[in-house]
């Protein structure tokens, strides 16, 4: 099987036990994680063979970073070393009605100033069947963008599926970037999209028709988003598939978890989860991702089998704590007859 490439942004998460506040803690716990490692990490763990590409620095921090994507069985030999620092992101878990925060520490980091003409994406896209990029890339500098344009360049020209999730981030984007521009060039190249509400109408100004969406309440009809997938196939005729994350946020515990996917002529719906009691939602969307490129690749004329799987890998990944989706197969599979009973496996 072809190989899986994912390029972004590695980064050093350091939390408070529990659910401690920041001015309460005197210790962090500590993850390493990104959106795209996220993804990497869940493609390995479903036997997918894949390679994360990113820019380290040559420090024991970077190592320790390194170390994890290779314990997880993700490749690695086409990282770039170089600069001075790792990314670090501070997260603050939230319960019930108190809502989780991050606070970022990357400017300057090494993969921030990556530049075009690092990697030799030729080699790197030899033997690959897919590319998988996120907003976040290009969010952290314009470097980091063009670096991200150079790779949907070589890989569309190699004939490898180009995939994104739009991820858009509101405490990025602040190195003066034109965002809608960039995030339209880059998108371009894409044969899968992802994104939510928000992704779209901050990066392109698109929004539901006829529908006020907010962030709030647990009423998220996957009918409402048809509009919104219709408009980003428009923009972006290249997509084949356009897909929606549609989380109602009850509380920071309890939060309802579904998807729809839109081929051009049919919008797929799955099941929507109650996950009641989450313990980690960051990485969420990527498991998701990592979710989905598995469903499409082994599923690629079951559009609704595909989403399925990426909808209840994603609902499990709130049980786990990290950055990254540990859950396997058969848990997914399991879920997805609707078992959900969480029964001791004796």
């Amino acid at each position: 099987m072809k190989k899986v490439v994912t390029f972004g942004e590695i980064m050093l998460r350091l939390a408070p036990p529990g659910f401690l506040r920041f001015s309460q803690t005197n210790s962090f716990d500590v993850v390493y994680g990104g959106g795209e490692s996220n993804v990497a990490v869940s493609l390995a763990n479903y036997g997918i063979p894949v390679e994360f590409v990113t820019r380290l620095p040559k420090n024991d921090i970077g190592q320790c970073a390194l170390m994890e994507m290779r314990k997880h069985g993700v490749g690695t030999k086409h990282i770039v070393e170089g600069g001075d620092r790792l990314g670090i992101y501070f997260l603050e878990t939230g319960a019930v009605s108190r809502g989780s925060k991050v606070v970022y520490d990357r400017a300057n980091s090494a993969m921030a100033e990556i530049q075009p003409g690092m990697v030799d994406w030729k080699e790197v896209f030899k033997d690959a069947q897919w590319f998988h990029w996120t907003g976040i890339t290009p969010a952290i500098s314009q470097s980091a963008a063009d670096a991200c344009l150079e790779a949907v360049r070589v890989a569309s020209s190699m004939g490898v599926i180009i995939s994104t999730d739009l991820n858009y981030r509101l405490k990025l984007w602040n190195y003066g970037g034109d965002r809608e521009k960039i995030m339209t060039e880059l998108a371009s190249f894409c044969d899968i999209v992802l994104g939510n509400e928000e992704d779209a109408e901050m990066h392109f100004g698109i929004k539901p028709k006829g529908l006020d969406i907010t962030t709030q309440g647990e009423q998220v009809k996957a009918e409402a988003f048809l509009s919104v997938c219709q408009q980003m196939k428009t923009k972006f005729p290249r997509a084949k598939k356009i897909i929606t994350t549609l989380r109602g946020s009850i509380s920071a515990s309890h939060n309802t978890w579904a998807g729809v996917l839109y081929d051009g002529s049919t919008l797929y719906q799955s099941n929507e989860y109650q996950i009641t009691h989450i313990v980690d939602r960051v990485g969420g969307g990527d498991s998701f991702m990592g979710a989905l490129i598995y469903g499409l690749i082994h599923y690629p004329k079951d559009n609704q089998k595909a989403l399925d799987y990426a909808v209840a890998a994603s609902c499990l990944k709130h049980t786990i704590n990290g950055d990254a989706n540990l859950v396997t197969i058969e848990e997914i599979e399991k879920l997805m007859r609707g078992d959900a009973s969480g029964r001791v496996a004796r």
